[in-house]
């Protein structure tokens, strides 16, 4: 072997070397996504609407050993709304330790998502699937087919912006509760004082247990306060939840059971059997106390169809049964399909819901009191999705 071949084959080897250990670096990236549906409650002559969705902006990269990962948003047809998605710092203390600082998903449930379909499931909705908090968390996977995770999180994620006129409290992803302001009557006399309550200080844990190589069961709890700004004092809020992920053949079953109680006041004193919760820059209530089963099932089939590498037929079911005497349950079904393309996802939903804040016109109530006669409404919706 001459000389030139071996410092080429040493400059090959090093550089393998190089990148095995994790060498510094900076990746962009970002999604740009299109909405066109239906909906069966709107009047048909504005049917059906086409809209930009939203367009992100990603950033990973690291630097001596410690992680960055962020992502920021824009949602021009939600209100204009745009904030922070997740970012942290993360690091790895050895091969079975790993710790993110900032906003990162809270450990709680089916991770990363409890859905199949663009709609995700209705423990979205009420802050328990793919949430996003301020804090510490820790993933540990030393123990054969285990991972456990541990988060204290201090707040909700940061505040971003919106059109004029738009709740700034409400402008992020994932739903958190937030303040109820004071109501008056027509000559300014104050009839309800609000409540001027958020989360704080949150403490999270999540064992999931791999059965077989196919099979995941796990359990979550969450334990946190809400912060009444007026009293001066804090109620204690928990969450539970149970969940079995299985991928048999083609097959992927999600199957969650999650209670939660939101215990609040008002700035009365009064407990709350209702509350505040927002996100993309608008709010609506939510019963304080309730339990919600949630199933899905999906199938890929591997296609050569020109771009088009899988298809993936699901049907997404949820409900939401609310302790409150006289709350209606929210119930929310969702059958469709993704298709692969490269880089390009594209979900194909008819997503019909009873109660149900975002299908259908019972935005303000329909995940509190809701109503006995609700009817099933439902949107057609097609998003494409190009990730970079």
């Amino acid at each position: 072997m001459n000389l030139k071949r071996s410092l080429l084959l040493i400059f090959i080897l090093a550089s393998i070397n190089a990148f095995s250990q994790k060498e510094d670096y900076v990746k962009f990236g970002g999604a740009l996504r299109f909405n066109v549906f239906n909906k069966s409650w709107v009047d048909n002559a504005t049917q059906p609407e086409a809209t930009l969705d939203t367009w992100r902006l990603n950033v990973d990269a690291r630097t001596a050993g410690v992680d960055l990962s962020f992502e920021y948003r824009f949602y021009p047809t939600s209100g204009n709304s745009h904030f922070l998605h997740h970012g942290y710092l993360g690091y790895g203390f050895g091969d079975d330790l790993y710790m993110k600082l900032g906003v990162s998903q809270v450990p709680f449930g089916i991770t990363k998502y409890a859905s199949h379909s663009w709609w995700f499931q209705i423990p979205y909705y009420v802050g328990l699937e793919d949430d996003y908090d301020m804090g510490i968390k820790f993933d540990y996977t030393g123990i054969d087919n285990l991972k456990f995770s541990f988060a204290y999180f201090r707040q909700p994620e940061f505040n971003g912006g919106a059109s004029a006129g738009l709740d700034a409290n409400a402008s992020r992803y994932s739903y958190d509760i937030t303040p109820i302001a004071p109501t008056k009557d027509e000559d300014g006399n104050v009839t309800d004082t609000g409540a001027s309550i958020r989360e704080l200080n949150q403490f999270n844990v999540r064992a999931a247990y791999n059965i077989t190589e196919s099979v995941e069961v796990g359990v979550s709890g969450q334990f946190g306060g809400i912060y009444n700004d007026v009293l001066e004092e804090s109620e204690m809020s928990t969450a539970f939840a149970g969940h079995v992920v299985a991928n048999i053949g083609g097959f992927n079953f999600k199957g969650e059971y999650v209670y939660y109680n939101y215990a609040a006041k008002d700035n009365d004193g009064n407990t709350l059997d209702k509350l505040q919760m927002g996100a993309y820059a608008y709010n609506y209530n939510v019963a304080a106390e309730a339990n919600m089963v949630v199933a899905g099932l999906a199938y890929s089939i591997p296609v050569e169809w020109g771009p088009i590498s899988n298809l993936q037929p699901y049907v997404d079911y949820s409900v939401i049964n609310k302790s409150a005497a006289g709350f209606e349950p929210t119930q929310h079904l969702v059958p469709g399909m993704l298709i692969t393309a490269g880089s390009i996802y594209t979900y194909v939903d008819y997503a019909m819901g009873q109660n149900n804040a975002w299908l259908g016109n019972q935005w303000t109530n329909g995940l509190a009191e809701g109503q006995a006669d609700a009817d099933w409404e439902s949107r057609f919706n097609i998003n494409i999705g190009y990730y970079f």
